[in-house]
């Protein structure tokens, strides 16, 4: 009897299937298969503790008694090291020093761990960087505001004239003010860089009006107070500006910042901030802050990392820019007999037709 067709049909399809099973299994044809594709691979990141690693460039700052929020000077320098991180890919950190005597443990927290460039910030650090400096021959230093006598090899001092621009602030001062009195409130004198903004904006003030009448005021306290009282600074600009002074110039961190913030409060009087564009820290300011008497310290830092780590590195004395900041919201209130002259007067500051008369061994 003959098998139904779907029957046969059947047979033939099982036998088809075993054949193409044994043909893949004995070196025949095999059938098709996907490769496994591979997780993509990130180079894992690299931490504090690859400092050791001579690829990897690590930076840390210490900052003085004041803080890294300072919106002045320990800021300025702490951003220029931020720039590093983000164009140069270094690894970055910070100490804040509280008390003046963990200057050298402070700087040990760096160097024990295999920093390649340590920031110090503030001229008291300068004989605690040098020791340093001498412990640890491979490692840069970058001495903020610390004038370098002699040269050490792995330590560049990074100074500015801030006679120069204080005397450019007292320019503008004068010229801005209308009741021929104008105001500053200082840090302490034991830090030079403070005496020569005071010297360079009372000159400055004096050349553009001889007769001009200046109250200026330092800190009474110590290096580990004085740019920290924002309450005593305020209330200076305050007693200055009831004796009639219609510009302040606020020179010292934090305590400087008292003063700005203090005249802001006071309708028609003008403030000068100091070491940055303080326009862009100090909003409460915004009511009075006319310019800034910068010292350009963010570029200066990251310049020098940059020379660090393409063993270009300086030693002794680098000189950063100074020069004043935008005027802001007042650049329609200078008048431009104002900014020719202020453009006149950093020309001549620049090529040295102009003396600041500020003698610091004076």
């Amino acid at each position: 009897m003959k098998k139904p067709l779907y029957a046969t049909i059947l047979l033939i399809v099982a036998a088809l299937i075993a054949a193409c099973g044994q043909a893949g299994q004995g070196g025949g044809a095999a059938a098709p298969t996907t490769a496994p594709v591979a997780a993509p691979t990130t180079a894992p990141q690299a931490t504090e503790a690859d400092c050791a690693r001579p690829e990897v460039l690590c930076v840390g700052l210490v900052t003085d008694v004041g803080e890294i929020d300072d919106k002045s000077f320990n800021q300025s320098a702490w951003e220029g090291v931020k720039r590093a991180e983000r164009e140069l890919g270094a690894i970055v950190n910070y100490v804040e020093t509280k008390d003046a005597k963990d200057y050298a443990a402070n700087i040990g927290l760096f160097t024990e761990k295999g920093y390649d460039v340590i920031v110090t910030v503030g001229f008291a650090l300068t004989e605690a960087t040098t020791a340093a400096a001498g412990e640890n021959p491979n490692v840069k230093f970058i001495g903020v505001d610390q004038f370098q006598a002699e040269a050490v090899p792995n330590v560049a001092g990074l100074i500015f004239a801030e006679d120069k621009a204080g005397f450019l602030a007292g320019v503008l001062a004068a010229e801005m003010s209308k009741s021929n009195k104008i105001a500053a409130v200082l840090g302490t004198n034991l830090v030079p860089p403070v005496v020569a903004f005071k010297e360079g904006y009372e000159n400055g003030a004096r050349y553009a009006k001889p007769d001009i009448q200046i109250i200026s005021t330092y800190h009474p306290g110590g290096l580990d107070t004085a740019f920290t009282d924002p309450k005593w600074g305020g209330d200076q600009a305050k007693l200055a500006i009831d004796q009639g002074a219609d510009v302040i110039f606020g020179a010292g961190g934090k305590t400087g910042n008292g003063a700005l913030i203090e005249t802001a409060a006071n309708q028609g009087v003008f403030c000068i901030g100091v070491d940055t564009d303080q326009w862009e820290t100090v909003p409460e300011a915004h009511p009075c802050l006319i310019s800034s008497a910068m010292k350009l310290i963010t570029p200066g830092v990251f310049d020098l990392i940059q020379k660090a780590k393409d063993g270009a590195f300086p030693s002794g004395n680098y000189v950063g820019e100074v020069g004043l900041a935008p005027f802001h919201d007042f650049d329609s209130q200078v008048p431009q007999e104002v900014k020719a002259r202020l453009a006149e007067v950093d020309k001549g500051l620049r090529d040295g037709s102009i003396p600041t008369g500020y003698n610091p061994g004076g």
